[in-house]
C-alpha cells in the first residue's frame, strides 16, 4: 500500500496526476505522437527504396506497428489491480526491477529526447521556409534564429503539468497533421509528374545505394513511433475491472491508425510519383507553389510539432521529476518544475542548433532508437510475460517482429550517420 506521502507525489507527477481522459484523447494524442516530421520525409524515403520495396516497407511497417501497439495496450493492465503506467514499469515486470529499467529507460530516453531534437530542427526549418515564402524580398535570417524562436515557445508550454493539460495543444496538432499532409500530397498531385522525373536510385554507386536504402528504413521506422508514449497516454484514462482502460484506448488507437494511413500513404506515393528521386528530405521544402498554400502548410507543421514536442517531452519530465523528488528528495513544486523543464528545453534547442540535419537525424534515430521500442521490445515483453505456445501464430508473429526490429536497429543507423556526415560537409552555421 502507498503511504500518504507517496500518493501525494504520484498525484503531482505528470503521468499519474490525472485519470479522467476520454477515448478521443487517445486518438488525437496518438496521432500527434505518430504523425509528425516523419511523414514529410516519406517521399524521400521512397526515392531511396524504389517503388516495390518502398510500398512493401510502408505497408509492413503499418501492420507490424499496429500489432505491437495492440500488445502494449493489452499489457497495460495485465496484472489484476495494477497498472503499468510507464514503459519501464512493464519492462521491470518482464525482466526484473534492475534489468528491466536498464533495458527500457536508456532506449526510451534516446527516442524521446531524439524526437524533441528533430522537432526543434523541423520547427525551425518550417518557420524559415514560411518566412521565405511570405516575404521573398526580405533579408534572409539564419536558421539558428528560427530554431531559437520555435524553442522559446516550449519554455512556456513545458510548464503545463500533465497530458490532460496539453490536450488542447495536442488536438490542434492532430488536426494540423492531417491538414499539412493533405496539402503536401494535394499540391504534389496538382504539380503533376515532372517532365524530367526519374525513379532510379539516387546514388550513382552501389555502396551509396545500399547506404541510402538503410537510411530510408530508419526514416520509415521514425514515422511509426507512437509506442514510446502509449502506456503513458493510457495511464490518463480511468479504469475499473468492469471497464478496463484498454477498451477506450484501443478505440482511440484504431481511429489514430486510420488517420495515419490517410496521411502516410498519399504523401509517400504521390510525392514520389510527382518528383521522383529529385524530392528533398522534406516534401514541403520541395514544393514552392502555390506560395500561399505551401506557406500555410509550413505553419501547420510548426503548430503540429509544437504539440508533438510536448507529447514526447512529458514522459521525460516525469522521469526527471521522479528522480529529483523520490531519489534526490527535492520538494515537489513550481520551482523544481520550472528549473528542470527549462534546462531540458534549452538542451534540446542547443543540440538542434548544433546538428540541424533533418534527413540524417531521422534515419539515425529511426533505426537506432525507434526500432527497439516500436518493433521488438513490445514483442519481447509479450513472449516473456504471456509465454505463447511455441510455433503458435502469436509466437511466430512476435519473433518475426523481433528479427525485423533487430535488423533495423543494426543496419539503418549506418545509413543515417553517413547522411549526417554528408549534410554536415555542406552546412554553414551562419546559413
Amino acid at each position: 500500500m502507498q503511504t500518504e506521502k507517496e500518493k501525494s507525489i504520484d498525484d503531482w507527477l505528470p503521468i499519474t496526476s490525472s485519470r479522467n481522459a476520454k477515448w478521443w484523447y487517445s486518438a488525437f494524442h496518438n496521432v500527434t505522437a505518430m504523425v509528425g516530421a516523419g511523414v514529410l520525409s516519406l517521399p524521400f524515403a521512397m526515392s531511396e527504396l524504389g517503388w516495390g520495396p518502398g510500398v512493401a516497407v510502408l505497408v509492413v511497417s503499418w501492420i507490424v506497428t499496429l500489432y505491437t501497439l495492440w500488445q502494449m495496450v493489452e499489457m497495460h493492465e495485465m496484472v489484476p489491480g495494477k497498472r503499468f503506467d510507464r514503459y519501464h514499469e512493464l519492462g521491470q515486470h518482464a525482466f526484473g526491477d534492475k534489468l528491466g529499467l536498464w533495458i527500457v529507460v536508456p532506449q526510451q530516453l534516446v527516442v524521446e529526447v531524439g524526437v524533441d531534437i528533430v522537432y526543434m530542427v523541423t520547427g525551425g526549418k518550417s518557420l524559415k521556409k514560411f518566412h521565405e515564402l511570405v516575404c521573398p524580398g526580405c533579408t534572409p535570417i539564419r536558421q539558428t534564429y528560427f530554431i531559437i524562436i520555435f524553442g522559446s515557445s516550449h519554455l512556456v508550454l513545458s510548464q503545463l503539468p500533465n497530458f490532460n493539460s496539453i490536450s488542447g495543444v495536442s488536438l490542434a496538432a492532430a488536426v494540423m497533421s492531417l491538414s499539412y499532409s493533405t496539402i503536401a500530397w494535394g499540391a504534389s498531385a496538382d504539380r503533376g509528374k515532372q517532365a524530367d522525373v526519374e525513379y532510379g536510385y539516387r546514388a550513382s554507386s552501389t555502396a551509396g545505394t545500399v547506404f541510402n536504402f538503410l537510411s530510408a528504413l530508419g526514416n520509415v521506422a521514425f514515422a511509426y513511433a507512437g509506442h514510446n508514449v502509449v502506456l503513458e497516454i493510457q495511464a490518463t484514462m480511468p479504469s475499473t475491472p468492469e471497464k478496463p482502460s484498454k477498451k477506450p484506448m484501443w478505440k482511440g488507437v484504431i481511429v489514430a491508425y486510420v488517420v495515419v494511413a490517410l496521411c502516410y500513404f498519399p504523401v509517400a506515393l504521390v510525392g514520389y510519383w510527382a518528383f521522383g528521386n529529385g524530392v528533398k528530405d522534406n516534401i514541403l521544402i520541395t514544393l514552392d507553389k502555390p506560395r500561399w498554400l505551401i506557406a500555410m502548410a509550413n505553419m501547420f507543421v510548426v503548430v503540429h510539432v509544437i504539440g508533438s514536442y510536448q507529447i514526447y517531452a512529458m514522459p521525460v519530465f516525469d522521469m526527471m521529476e521522479t528522480v529529483l523528488v523520490k531519489k534526490l528528495h527535492f520538494p515537489p513544486g513550481l520551482t523544481l518544475r520550472l528549473i528542470a523543464r527549462t534546462v531540458y528545453v534549452a538542451f534540446t534547442m542547443f543540440i538542434a542548433i548544433t546538428f540541424p540535419f533533418f534527413g540524417g537525424l531521422l534515419g539515425f534515430f529511426g533505426g537506432f532508437a525507434f526500432a527497439p521500442t516500436t518493433y521488438f521490445l513490445p514483442c519481447t515483453f509479450w513472449l516473456a510475460i504471456y509465454k505463447p505456445r511455441r510455433f503458435s501464430f502469436s509466437w511466430i508473429a512476435n519473433w518475426i517482429c523481433i528479427i525485423l526490429g533487430i535488423m533495423l536497429m543494426i543496419l539503418s543507423p549506418i545509413g543515417g550517420l553517413r547522411q549526417i556526415i554528408l549534410e554536415a560537409q555542406d552546412y554553414s552555421f551562419y546559413s
